[in-house]
């Protein structure tokens, strides 16, 4: 049975309350439930990617890129998903998702091409053919800071052309994300549940204000605050930015934390890993037509 509920730990309903969105986020909260709804099972089946969050081995949070073509991605009940393939070799999050338990998995799907989004966060476990997640929360989001993109290519996922792993950011890695429109965040909270959201805005943004700190404004949303309430319980977190043109990745993990002042908020991301992929994964999007909600 699909039961709504409002998920909101204490980190959550503080910031919701300092913003002054308790009532709304309330509200809005009634919508996210535990079973996939026959509309949410078709738009995961017509999706060639989906991100994911979760802690590896040591820890670490990281946002990953998955990809396929559509059907990769399958409700296979009313509160399970099979994923296809799995997490690439090269990923960092190759092997957080030991047989002999279940791990926390925080989704989202999003469809440039629609700019429609829907997140699903649980736990997963491995399979002979890739991932069985277990839903836990299911929810669609609006179309807030969405690019829409057209996808005009799409070949089979490959091995990356390099792999460069650090633990700050190159000269050309501070361009590719003072250049980027749109990125990806992993958080966890006080329980260890894993989240993935997505932000966007127009290029710049993100700034790299030094080769191991990265930050952006908090533009308004949903009144959720599910990624910051996160953090003020956890700061762990793990970023993905994607060159929608070449298929490569570069991953962040680190830190982060809040800053509120009057009438606006900032995180700041603080990078103690990187990898960065070239060249990998098998979909090229058109240039975006940014969202005309975009400040």
């Amino acid at each position: 049975m699909d039961t709504p509920h409002a998920p909101y730990h204490p980190g959550s309903l503080a910031v919701q309350t300092r913003v002054g969105v308790r009532a709304a986020a309330e509200h809005v909260g009634r919508s996210i439930g535990r079973g996939i709804r026959p509309v949410a099972a078709a738009f995961l089946e017509l999706q060639p990617m989906l991100v994911i969050g979760a802690a590896d081995g040591g820890g670490r949070l990281w946002s990953s890129l998955l990809t396929g073509p559509p059907g990769f991605v399958r409700a296979t009940g009313p509160t399970t998903v099979a994923v296809r393939g799995g997490v690439p070799a090269h990923d960092p999050l190759a092997a957080a998702f030991p047989a002999d338990r279940r791990t926390p998995l925080g989704t989202i799907a999003l469809d440039p091409r629609t700019r429609r989004r829907m997140r699903l966060n649980g736990t997963a476990a491995p399979t002979p053919a890739g991932l069985s997640v277990q839903a836990e929360e299911v929810f669609s989001n609006c179309p807030k800071y969405l690019q829409k993109r057209e996808l005009y290519g799409a070949g089979e996922p490959t091995a990356p052309a390099a792999v460069h792993r650090g633990d700050r950011l190159t000269p050309a890695q501070r361009e590719a994300v003072r250049a980027a429109d749109t990125f990806f965040v992993a958080t966890v909270g006080p329980d260890g549940a894993a989240d993935a959201s997505h932000r966007g805005g127009n290029p710049g943004f993100v700034r790299v204000d030094s080769p191991t700190e990265v930050s952006w404004p908090d533009y308004p949303g949903n009144a959720m605050f599910l990624t910051l309430g996160n953090l003020a319980a956890d700061a762990r977190a793990g970023l993905l930015f994607v060159d929608w043109s070449t298929g490569s990745t570069l991953q962040l993990t680190g830190t982060a934390r809040t800053e509120f002042t009057p009438g606006a908020r900032t995180v700041r991301f603080t990078v103690t890993g990187t990898v960065e992929a070239r060249h990998t994964g098998p979909l090229r999007w058109s240039a975006p037509e940014y969202s005309p909600v975009n400040p």
